[in-house]
């Protein structure tokens, strides 16, 4: 056999190898995602509040606690989050956003929204719905990125009507 078959096979069985490793990685990362969403729904809870300010900020420069920051991993600590200050009652608290709605949270109005200790998970209007903001031009990554959170929102819809219908026929 010539030389660069040879190469070009081991460089093939490389690739392949893995293509199998990010695959399982992959399905464990989902599995582990999967187990957090339920452990955030377990613990959510509908709390009026009053959005004083919205910005995507450094987890030490956000005003969290000195526990958070701690018990995040060292990589995340100096990633930007969306950070969303708000008045819950007489207090004034930081609260990370779900990526995904920080966009329609409102500034300097009051909404009803679901949290789950320091994490909002959903926003709903406290008097009628929610006004969306304006839609800037979306880049190709952003466009992938809704794409995909549009199929994983659709995939755990149907899982959870799969769950309740089996609960049901039980």
């Amino acid at each position: 056999m010539s030389k660069p078959l040879i190469i070009s096979l081991i460089i093939l069985a490389v690739l392949i190898a893995i293509m199998i490793v990010l695959y399982f990685v992959g399905k464990k990362a989902q599995k582990k995602k999967e187990e957090q969403d339920e452990q955030l729904a377990a613990a959510a809870q509908t709390v009026t509040m009053l959005i004083i300010d919205k910005k995507r900020m450094r987890l030490k420069d956000a005003g969290l606690p000195a526990q958070v920051v701690e018990q995040t991993p060292k990589l995340m600590r100096r990633s930007k989050l969306p950070i969303v200050k708000a008045k819950i009652g007489p207090r004034v608290m930081s609260m990370i956003a779900d990526e995904q709605i920080f966009d329609d949270i409102p500034v300097k109005k009051e909404v009803k929204a679901t949290v789950s200790g320091l994490y909002i998970t959903s926003v709903r209007g406290l008097r009628g719905p929610l006004e969306k903001p304006q839609q800037k031009k979306k880049g190709f990554r952003a466009k992938l990125q809704a794409k995909y959170n549009e199929a994983s929102a659709q995939l755990q819809a149907e899982k959870s009507q799969a769950d309740k219908s089996s609960k049901k026929k039980k």
